[in-house]
């Protein structure tokens, strides 16, 4: 684990630090990618299942409006805790849904939790990881998120095939949010811990002004780097979030039942997951550039594979190809938008900037479902796969051009 030249070590709080988002993202596992089935069970078309499938990122995309003054004003864990509370109310909501409206009102919901706990533990490690283990430590906590939604699918198929529906996966969510709970109330608070050990450390990276404002007024301030490398990474975030909303509507649209596309996105997370720390390795070695094109490009093939395939004979064989192209350019992204935010932020009272950041990626990864479901609407789901594929190369243009600008290429020393 991270260490600097004045013994600050993140091993000892290590537990706390990522265990709650383990268990967080277990119980958002099993659920998310069975969305669209619960929304086509409740009689919702594919597009509307989509939509009700988009109501994720829209609900974090909204709280990220308040989520930084809420974390600078309660603090990271009990923001945590908070958050847990919301997602719990979600799925209660969820699980009891008798139409669709419900439905995405519910999943809006538990977007609004995920928005807060997200940025809670983000504006941690921006504070108190040394900027030359920065990537390779969010790139973990990343991996932990994705650790638990590979485990939280491979969860839910056993579980589905057993009790022949989906109630026992509401309810694996409810376990797991639970528990995430529990140990953030009984291990100690990270921050507390590391506040009363931390010496004051200089960054090398430019810092963007953050004053406790508002997220219009910070955003404000900080136009011009959100309206450039913003953009790219609003881009990135759109794609990945294209990735988990489109292989589950596909798999509705080829006729695969629950069980197997649980069982399908589960081996494509461990996929997704076992790249989480080469892609902080890079980024920390070489730079962050080699954290976004890559997987820009990665993604933007993957989408274009499946908008070619889906009307082949072996059109389910290719789903599973293009899901794990998919989450290997995925994995390979693992920590670089939080990698970014916090390069970006500062380590001054991170949480409005991160804020702002979280709010503009997470428009991109909002705008991408809403996409998916337009498209598929007018068209269908490989037109609109294959148009999120030519978003890629505006993204990678973008992020070639402007990222080199704001954040400062790692020394190979390093």
């Amino acid at each position: 684990m991270a260490v600097d030249d004045r013994g600050f070590s993140l091993r000892t709080v290590a537990a706390a630090v990522y265990l709650p988002t383990l268990l967080f993202g277990i119980g958002e596992g099993a659920l998310i990618p069975l969305i669209p089935a619960a929304a086509s069970s409740l009689g919702a078309t594919i597009a509307i299942a989509g939509t009700i499938a988009a109501m994720l990122k829209i609900g974090e995309l909204i709280g990220d409006i308040p989520s930084g003054i809420l974390v600078s004003r309660i603090g990271e864990r009990t923001a945590m805790i908070t958050a847990v509370a919301v997602a719990l109310i979600a799925a209660v909501v969820i699980m009891l849904a008798p139409n669709p409206a419900v439905l995405g009102i519910g999943v809006f919901v538990l977007g609004l939790a995920t928005a807060v706990f997200a940025l809670a533990r983000h504006a941690f490690m921006t504070t108190y990881v040394p900027l030359r283990y920065r990537a390779r430590s969010l790139s973990l906590l990343g991996g932990v998120f994705r650790g638990g939604h590979f485990v939280g699918p491979l969860l839910s198929a056993p579980i589905i095939h057993l009790t022949g529906g989906m109630a026992g996966v509401y309810w694996t969510m409810v376990v797991f949010c639970l528990s995430a709970a529990i140990v953030l109330l009984i291990l100690p608070d990270p921050e507390k811990v590391l506040r009363a050990t931390r010496a004051d450390r200089e960054s090398t990276t430019p810092e963007i002004a953050v004053a406790p404002s508002g997220i219009v007024s910070t955003i404000s301030r900080n136009r011009r780097v959100l309206g450039t490398v913003g953009v790219g990474a609003a881009i990135l975030s759109a794609l990945r979030s294209a990735r988990t909303v489109i292989i589950p509507l596909w798999a509705v649209s080829l006729g695969v039942d629950e069980a197997s596309t649980a069982l399908i996105i589960g081996l494509a997370g461990a996929l997704d997951f076992a790249l989480f720390y080469v892609s902080g390795h890079i980024m920390d070695r070489y730079g962050r550039l080699w954290g976004a094109l890559p997987p820009l490009i990665g993604l933007g093939a993957g989408l274009a594979l499946l908008a070619l395939t889906h009307d082949v004979s072996a059109a389910i064989v290719w789903m599973c190809i293009a899901a794990g192209f998919l989450a290997v350019a995925n994995g390979m992204s693992s920590g670089i938008l939080m990698t970014l935010g916090a390069d970006l932020a500062g380590t001054r009272n991170p949480a409005p900037f991160l804020g702002a950041w979280r709010f503009v990626t997470d428009a991109g990864a909002a705008a991408s479902p809403l996409l998916i479901a337009g498209i598929t609407g007018v068209a269908s789901i490989a037109v609109a796969a294959g148009s999120l594929s030519g978003l890629a190369v505006l993204g990678v243009g973008v992020m070639a051009t402007w990222l080199p600008r704001y954040v400062d290429k790692p020394r190979r020393d390093q």
